[in-house]
Order: structure tokens, then sequence, then C-alpha cells
């Protein structure tokens, strides 16, 4: 069964903002706990969210993670 685009992302917005005061960024696997989705299937999901902007990606070379646009400590300075 495919999960609801709409439902889905309001699920993830409000987990990421409960979550935020602990911290920024996110792994995949806790978006897909979020869901309660397999990772195909959240894939998906989290994709079409960085693409309409209300996700953005994060990536150290080898670590990749997931977050609300415009927070973390890093802000400011990732576009020196």
């Amino acid at each position: 069964m495919a999960l609801d685009y709409e439902e889905s992302k309001n699920k993830i917005i409000d987990g990421l903002q409960k979550k935020q005061k602990m911290k920024s960024k996110f792994y995949f696997n806790d978006l897909a706990k979020i869901l309660d989705a397999k990772p195909r299937e959240a894939k998906k999901i989290v994709n079409q969210m960085i693409q309409d902007g209300l996700l953005e990606y994060w990536s150290s070379g080898s670590t990749s993670m997931y977050g609300l646009p415009g927070t973390g400590k890093q802000r400011g300075a990732e576009h020196e």
C-alpha cells in the first residue's frame, strides 16, 4: 500500500519539530521510523519533500542526514 504524501509529510515535519531541541539533523532511518514504513516507500516521500523544499539533505562525505531547512548549528557556515 502506497503512503499518502500529505499525511506522511505532516508526520515527518511534526516529528522533526518535536525533536528539534535535541538535534537538527536526522538519519534516513529516523525518518523511516517516523513514517513506520519500509525504506523504499519512505525514500520516495523523503525525496519528494527535498524536491519541494520541505527537507534539506546534508552530507559530510561519509554520513548522509536530513533536516528542516534553516536549522542546525552549521547553517551559517555552509555557504562561506
